[in-house]
């Protein structure tokens, strides 16, 4: 049995993980608000402060972080920072700590978004961003050590959220939170590094 460390483990995606990765391993999560312990990924020093808390743990799960969507010529430098700060960097600022944090062998998984190929209308911000995630995890492979290894799921629009996200997916056929979390099981519990899982 692992110790999983889900960062965003109260949202849809993260609930959905818990409960596949519960099922064989101890699950502890972490969110802003909510969850066994509060984080701020976009805050180093909270990040540095969670994995204090939860001492060593064999892996970790990131499923959290904002995002700015709306139209290129109305988007605004500090909009367009708000992906960058808390999404991609909120990722990033996990895997750095992380790294150190881990015990041998353990495992990254990342959350980017089926936007990165597929790109939307008003999405500029998600689609750098979602592409930044997954560029990321390909050079971060190649130099972890210890065993480590960093893998990214790409989900698409969920059934669960595709009510409040419909205008924006014209045409994704939505896919059950059950099923992306299966991606996350793969990246956790298998063997390689530096992919990207498209769960579509």
């Amino acid at each position: 049995m692992r110790t999983v460390l889900v960062i965003g483990g109260t949202g849809t995606i993260g609930s959905a993980v818990v409960r596949e990765l519960g099922k064989r391993h101890r699950v502890i999560t972490a969110g802003r608000s909510s969850g066994d312990h509060r984080v701020a990924i976009e805050d180093v020093a909270s990040v540095r402060a969670l994995f204090a808390e939860t001492g060593r743990v064999d892996d970790v799960v990131v499923a959290a972080g904002a995002l700015h969507v709306g139209p290129l010529q109305a988007m605004t430098h500090d909009q367009f920072r708000i992906g960058l700060a808390s999404k991609l960097m909120g990722q990033v600022n996990v895997a750095l700590v992380a790294q150190h944090a881990l015990n041998d062998g353990g495992s990254i998984t990342l959350t980017s978004g089926v936007d990165a190929h597929n790109p939307l209308r008003g999405c500029a911000n998600t689609v750098t961003v979602n592409n930044g995630i997954e560029g990321f995890a390909r050079g971060a492979a190649v130099e972890l050590q210890r065993g480590l290894r960093i893998n990214v799921v790409n989900p698409s629009l969920l059934e669960e959220s595709a009510e409040k996200f419909d205008a924006l997916f014209h045409g994704f056929e939505p896919v059950p939170a059950s099923r992306v979390a299966r991606a996350y099981s793969r990246c956790v519990e298998g063997a390689d590094s530096g992919k990207t899982y498209r769960a579509w």
